[in-house]
């Protein structure tokens, strides 16, 4: 029975039994709701009755005509840029390994292109309001703006305009910190799962597969990610508020398993909340928007010119070709760095282009990210039928 119970696992698959994985993915999703809607009328009664009011008050806000409407919708723009990125760092982190590469599709070409576009200006003052972002369906305002249209330049220097990395920081930092935010509240739910099957008394299905899996993988890479794994797992007892801090502020893939083995050996939900929250909301995404901002602002760029050339200085009559070498170097950043010659029926044709594939990429990732829920999902409730079948039939037995 368990034999073929783990190739029914294996095959409940969209691609192999789409009808039968969509059902059981609806089963799931509509037992999970009525077990969440249970719970809140249980022991939530009033945040069931606050959240009804808050939404009844929003609704007349919104359908009753007055001067309030501008500012209604104000707040409406700023709660659709907060969920947006929040959502996108979600996206990012849940899903055990599987989620959707949310910073390299949107937050980090966001920071490139304004950095980019604030070089070209000279000025960081491209947005009409703080949610003037990229957005579903919508590009920001600045983008296709001339740099005329914002005024003269206010950061000029003898190399033309240098925009420093202190100035364009706090223009993309709170896209990178509600960005942060939703990647921490994307690592909760398997601290829950663990923690909810550490209180059972049993373990939860990742640890399982990882200590069926950790004996037959092979290959250098997989033998030491084992050993981190196994590192990991022996020291988790000892996890404490910073060692969660430095897994969290480091982009790493094992997180998850960090999380699991917080809620496995009953690391308070709180301790585990605010380093994961610090670490990912404040430090890492910091780390990697000031990298990005770097590399597109010239400073990163000026670093490794300085360097590159302090090196073939050091190499014996390389002296007299330093100069032209020099001047290509600055050729090469001037090019990357400058505005696009209008060209109009070339650039139209590249931009319809670039923006299709884009598009199509896009939602190719939106579709593997699906796919891999409605997978996993309906698994997960068939390994639960499947559990009881065992429990009945092995009771069976026994009387």
């Amino acid at each position: 029975m368990r034999e073929r119970h783990r190739q029914d696992l294996e095959s409940l698959t969209l691609t192999t039994q789409p009808i039968k994985t969509f059902k059981l993915f609806i089963l799931a999703v509509f037992l999970y709701f009525k077990r969440s809607v249970l719970y809140l009328l249980a022991k939530g009664g009033w945040l069931m009755l606050l959240s009804t009011l808050i939404a009844a008050l929003g609704i007349l806000l919104v359908t009753i005509e007055g001067p309030h409407e501008k500012h209604v919708e104000e707040v409406s723009k700023y709660v659709r840029f907060g969920l947006w990125w929040v959502a996108l760092g979600v996206a990012s982190s849940i899903g055990l390994g599987s989620g959707l590469h949310t910073f390299v599709l949107y937050l980090g070409p966001h920071i490139a292109l304004f950095t980019i576009k604030a070089m070209q200006c000279g000025r960081v003052d491209l947005k009409s309001a703080p949610y003037d972002t990229i957005q579903l369906k919508r590009g920001p305002s600045w983008l296709d703006k001339s740099c005329e249209e914002f005024g003269p330049p206010l950061f000029l220097s003898s190399h033309g305009s240098r925009v420093p990395l202190s100035s364009i920081l706090p223009q993309v930092q709170m896209e990178a910190i509600l960005w942060g935010l939703g990647t921490a509240l994307g690592e909760l739910p398997p601290y829950f799962i663990s923690r909810a099957a550490s209180i059972s008394g049993s373990k939860v299905d990742a640890m399982e597969e990882f200590d069926a899996s950790s004996s037959e993988d092979s290959g250098i890479i997989a033998t030491h990610l084992n050993q981190i794994k196994r590192w990991l797992l022996t020291h988790s007892q000892h996890l404490n508020f910073f060692t969660i801090l430095v897994l969290a502020s480091v982009p790493n893939p094992l997180f998850d398993l960090a999380g699991i083995m917080c809620g496995q050996f009953g690391i308070p939900f709180w301790k585990f909340f605010l380093a994961t929250l610090i670490g990912k909301a404040i430090i890492k995404t910091h780390i990697q928007t000031v990298f990005i901002i770097s590399v597109c602002n010239n400073q990163l760029l000026d670093w490794i010119e300085n360097e590159l050339i302090w090196v073939l200085s050091l190499i014996p009559g390389f002296d007299s070709y330093l100069p032209t070498l020099t001047a290509k170097l600055h050729a090469v950043k001037d090019k990357y760095l400058s505005a696009p010659r209008p060209v109009p029926n070339i650039k139209e044709k590249w931009e319809i282009s670039f923006a299709s594939i884009w598009n199509t990429v896009v939602w190719l990732m939106l579709m593997n990210f699906f796919v891999k829920i409605v997978n996993a999902t309906a698994q997960r409730y068939l390994k639960k039928q499947q559990e009881e079948l065992e429990k009945i039939s092995a009771s069976t037995h026994s009387d």
